[in-house]
């Protein structure tokens, strides 16, 4: 993945340096000298901001303030050339993620800003299972088709991934209901029908075949 890092730092050497450092790891880096240029630029969503706390108009405090603002979730590395136990509490507060007191070796910015992407990041990527137009997400809990959200129950929603993961097999009542409804369940195993019956009704593109007297059984999709 190609990251997106935007750097603030206002003394000239420093900030080259480390611009260069940043592009060696082929990630697309834009570089401010000051928090002013920095905020409006938050709008392009960096995936990464490295933070200068001591700015020529305004400190770094007031840029995480607007960057988190913008999206909480974005990651911010401190650096500062005051090695003081408070502005690393107040940046840890302010939603800051890491703190370097200068002077450091560039490399261990790229290893601490390395780490904190791929945890940030590489965590939140999901492989979608995908069956025709449909797009589920399971840790989201979602299934959507074209960009738009199905809204699906639980139970709903369940069944949708239990039969699209098990293309092919015949799936018995019993099966389906052990595994939407729970091993304790105790009831008819109609509730299946009608849960597939619903299933079908929002998910019509989902070819699942009856098996009389058995259960059902979902068959690959083909392009029309």
């Amino acid at each position: 993945m190609s990251y997106k890092v935007y750097l603030v730092e206002d003394e000239n050497h420093l900030n080259t340096v480390l611009t260069t450092y940043l592009k060696q790891e082929n990630w697309e880096v834009k570089s401010f000298y000051n928090g002013t240029d920095a905020i409006s630029s938050i709008p392009e969503q960096p995936h990464l901001w490295i933070l200068d706390i001591m700015l020529p108009d305004i400190d770094g405090y007031d840029v995480i303030k607007e960057i988190k603002k913008s999206n909480e979730e974005t990651p911010v590395i401190f650096i500062s050339a005051r090695d003081e136990d408070l502005d690393r509490i107040i940046g840890l507060e302010l939603g800051g993620d890491d703190y370097l007191s200068k002077p450091f070796l560039p490399k261990e910015l790229i290893i601490r800003a390395k780490k904190l992407m791929k945890r940030t990041y590489e965590r939140q990527e999901e492989p979608s299972l995908i069956y025709g137009p449909y797009m589920i997400k399971e840790r989201e809990r979602t299934v959507s088709e074209n960009n738009e959200i199905i809204q699906l129950t639980s139970k709903e929603f369940d069944l949708f991934v239990y039969l699209v993961k098990h293309i092919g097999s015949a799936l018995s009542r019993e099966q389906i209901l052990s595994y939407v409804w729970g091993e304790d369940y105790f009831g008819s195993d109609r509730v299946v029908d009608d849960l597939v019956r619903r299933v079908r009704r929002k998910c019509p593109k989902l070819h699942v075949e009856t098996i009389y007297g058995f259960g059902y059984r979902t068959v690959k999709y083909l392009e029309k």
